[in-house]
C-alpha cells in the first residue's frame, strides 16, 4: 500500500486491504484473512476466482498464442462473434478491451449513421443518472454531473432526459437525433431498472426518427440478470440496434464487445475504427469457455438471485432505514435512508466485500456460482451490522 500511495496516481479511494489470492466466492488478503466477495471486481469475476475450467483454458492458450493483432485471423474471434450474435439476436460483433471502449464504438456508429443521412443528424439522447464509462465520449453521454464537470466542454449535441418520463423523451427526439443510449438497469445510478414500456417507447421513437437504439449491458448484462442480456427480460424481447458488453466476458481478462444489427454495422467501414489488443486469442478463447459455463448457470442465477432478494427484503422488514430492495438476478441494490459508506467498511471488517453507489445504495454483484449457504452467511453479517446502525432522525436523508 505504501508504494501505491507514493507512486500510483491517486484517483481511487481504496479500502485498506491488499488482496492476495482468490478461490471460488472468496478472496484472501495478504494476512490470510478470508472475505466473501459480493462485488466481484465490480461484476468482472462472475465465475468467482480460480475457476478450474477457466484456469485450464488460460494455461493451454497462453502456451500457444496470447496476442496476434487484428492484422491476421486467429481461431477464436470468429466463433466468439458468432456466439455473441446468436445470444444477442444481432448480426455483427466488434471486440475491444473494455466497456468504455465498447461505448466509444457504439457512439461512433451513432454519429456515422446519422451524418450519412444528414450532416446535421448528430444528436444523442441519454438518461439522467446514467453511467457509460470514463473516456471523453462515454462521459459525454453519462447523466451525472460529478463525472462530467471537470472535463467540460464535452461532446456536443447530447441531451439528457429523466428515466420513465415519456413526455420528455418525446420532446428530446427530432430529425437531428442520431441515437439514444439506455441502461436497462442503471448500475452506478443505484441499481435502478427502467420500466419496460418506457424502453419500448424509446424503440418506437428511434425507429420513427431513423436513430440507433443502443443498450448498455456492460454491468447489467452477460448473465447478471438471469438472462444473457437485460433486454431479454422483456416479453416480447425489445431488440436494440446496438448493444455493448464487457465486465465478465473474459473472466478478468480485458475484453469488451459491440454487437450490432446490419443497419448499425453498415455505419462502420474499413479503416473507420480499430484496436490493437481487442479480440486477442487468449481473451476470446476464455470468453468462449465462459459462455459455455454461463449457459449452464442461467437458471441458477435466476434462482439464487431471487433467494438473495427475498432474504434482503426480510431484513428490510426489521430495519426501517432500508427504503428499497431491487434488481434482477445477481444485480441487487439496497437503498438506505442514510449514507452506506460505514456499512461497507463494517462489512469488510466482518469478512464481507460489498460496495455503495449513489452514496446510499448498497450494491451486490455476487459471483454466478454463489450458493444459498453463502448468501445466508452474507445476510447474517448484514443483520449483525444493521443492528448497530443508528437510523437517521426524522427529516434527515442520505444527502443531508
Amino acid at each position: 500500500m505504501e508504494l501505491e500511495r507514493a507512486y500510483v496516481l491517486q484517483n481511487y479511494s481504496r479500502l485498506p486491504i491488499v488482496i492476495h489470492r482468490g478461490k471460488g466466492c472468496y478472496v484472501y488478503d495478504s494476512d490470510g484473512k478470508r472475505y466473501l466477495d459480493l462485488i466481484t471486481g465490480i461484476g468482472v469475476n462472475a465465475l468467482g476466482h480460480a475457476h478450474p475450467r477457466i484456469l485450464r483454458v488460460i494455461r493451454e492458450q497462453a502456451s500457444l498464442l496470447i496476442h496476434s493483432s487484428n492484422l491476421y485471423y486467429h481461431e477464436y474471434q470468429g466463433p466468439l462473434a458468432k456466439r455473441l450474435c446468436e445470444i444477442s439476436g444481432l448480426q455483427r460483433a466488434f471486440f475491444c478491451n473494455s466497456g468504455t471502449e465498447a461505448m466509444e464504438g457504439a457512439l461512433k456508429m451513432i454519429r456515422s449513421h446519422g451524418t450519412k443521412i444528414n450532416p446535421e443528424k448528430h444528436e444523442i439522447i441519454s438518461l439522467d443518472n446514467s453511467f457509460h464509462g470514463r473516456t471523453l465520449g462515454a462521459i459525454s453521454v453519462t447523466g451525472q454531473a460529478k463525472y462530467r464537470k471537470d472535463f467540460e466542454p464535452l461532446l456536443s449535441g447530447v441531451k439528457f432526459v429523466p428515466p420513465n418520463d415519456s413526455a420528455a423523451l418525446d420532446a428530446a427526439f427530432n430529425d437531428r437525433t442520431a441515437g439514444v443510449v439506455l441502461e436497462w438497469i442503471q448500475g452506478e445510478g443505484g441499481v435502478r431498472p427502467l420500466p419496460v414500456e418506457y424502453v419500448r417507447h424509446a424503440k418506437e421513437l428511434a425507429e420513427r426518427h431513423n436513430a440507433l437504439l443502443v443498450f448498455d449491458e456492460i454491468q447489467c448484462g452477460v448473465g447478471r440478470p438471469g438472462t444473457y442480456f437485460a433486454y431479454q427480460l422483456a416479453e416480447p424481447v425489445i431488440l436494440p440496434d446496438v448493444t455493448v458488453a464487457a465486465k465478465p466476458l473474459a473472466c478478468g481478462l480485458p475484453l469488451g464487445a459491440v454487437m450490432a444489427n446490419d443497419k448499425a454495422a453498415a455505419s462502420i467501414g474499413p479503416g473507420m475504427h480499430g484496436t490493437t489488443f481487442g479480440g486477442g486469442p487468449l481473451a476470446c478463447r476464455v470468453a468462449l469457455e465462459f459462455l459455455d459455463i454461463l449457459q449452464e448457470q442461467l437458471t441458477h442465477i435466476h434462482h439464487v438471485g431471487g433467494y438473495f432478494r427475498m432474504e434482503l427484503s426480510e431484513l428490510a422488514r426489521h430495519h426501517s432505514f432500508i427504503k428499497d430492495v431491487r434488481g434482477f438476478g445477481l444485480m441487487i441494490g439496497v437503498e438506505l435512508e442514510m449514507p452506506g459508506k460505514q456499512i461497507v467498511t463494517d462489512a469488510m471488517e466482518e469478512g464481507l466485500l460489498i460496495n455503495c453507489t449513489q452514496e446510499n445504495v448498497l450494491r451486490f454483484l455476487p459471483p454466478y456460482i454463489i450458493t444459498e449457504p453463502e448468501i445466508d452467511r452474507a445476510v447474517k453479517v448484514l443483520a449483525k451490522i444493521f443492528k448497530r446502525v443508528k437510523p437517521p432522525a426524522a427529516g434527515e436523508t442520505a444527502g443531508a
